[in-house]
Parts: structure tokens; sequence; C-alpha cells
């Protein structure tokens, strides 16, 4: 497990990470059930889900429709403000660069995230977008909570998937 804390405050807020993780779980399992990859993410504020998202790519055929952007577009309409200013983001699977973006453009506070993506991972695997000096922001980001779970979600889904093709 990993932790960037380069923020303010003090460590008590990752006490709650595993209850806010098993609702974006609880997101990526609807993205399962409509045949999408199983990602879902939640942003909280105050000890309250103000957006949530699952990955809606093939359903709207939207390469943006990714769990994240989802959950800031209904963060930000709920709240009033496209900055998400005292808000953390949970999300299964590590920000591509394009939601690393999209995070580092809405100042949500704090990132944690489940699994880390080889292929696409912009929060400390491939690069860390979220620390990078040259950007006016930087945010804290905690990696690994619920691994194994939100690691499963995707690997039984990707296995079912090369069943089906062999079929």
């Amino acid at each position: 497990m990993h932790v960037r804390w380069k923020g303010k405050g003090d460590y008590t807020l990752i006490d709650h990470d595993e209850v806010w993780m098993r609702e974006a779980i609880a997101q990526a399992l609807v993205a399962r059930s409509l045949g999408e990859v199983p990602i879902g993410a939640v942003i909280v504020r105050d000890g309250e889900i103000v957006g949530a998202g699952y990955n809606l790519r093939e359903t709207r055929r939207d390469p943006t429709a990714h769990a994240e952007m989802i959950a800031i577009r209904e963060a930000s309409e709920r709240l009033g403000a496209w900055r998400l200013l005292g808000c953390s983001l949970y999300v299964t699977l590590e920000p591509c660069p394009m939601c690393a973006g999209a995070i580092l453009q809405s100042r949500v506070e704090r990132v944690v995230y489940g699994a880390s993506d080889p292929k696409a991972g912009c929060v400390g695997t491939l690069m860390d977008l979220l620390q990078d000096t040259r950007f006016n922001h930087r945010l804290p980001w905690r990696s690994g909570v619920l691994q194994e779970e939100c690691a499963s979600l995707l690997t039984d889904f990707f296995r079912g998937l090369r069943r089906q093709e062999r079929s």
C-alpha cells in the first residue's frame, strides 16, 4: 500500500477509506451488471457521497464516460461548483491521464484508488500527474485500498469475456 500525503491535515481521513472504497465497488458492480468494465467511483465531502459514477463507455459509446468523469460531473452539479473543495475521490482503478487531468482541474483534494493500472495509470504507476510540480495544483493520493477486491472484479470480468469469445 502506498500513501502520498503532502497536503494539509492529518491521517485521520484514512480511517474511513475502506468504507468509501466499498461504495466505489458497489458502483463497479452496477457497471458489471450492464456488461461494462467494472470500474466505480464516489466523491465524498463531509462524510457524504456527493457524486458517484461507474464506467459507461460502451453503453454511451463515449470515450470520456469513465467512472471518475461521471462522478466529477455529478458532484459539480450537486454542489453547484466546478471546484470540488473539501472532496475526496475514491475509485476502484487507478485514474488514467484523462481522469487525472479532470481530477486536477476539479480541485478534488484527495484521491484513493484500489488497483493499479499498469497500462494507463497516471497516479503513480506510469507517471504521477497529481504530484507533478509543473501544475499549479497538486494533491495527495493513496493506493491499494481493498486492492484484491478491486483487482479481482476486473480479472473476473475479462476472464468471462475471454470465455465468451472462445464459445
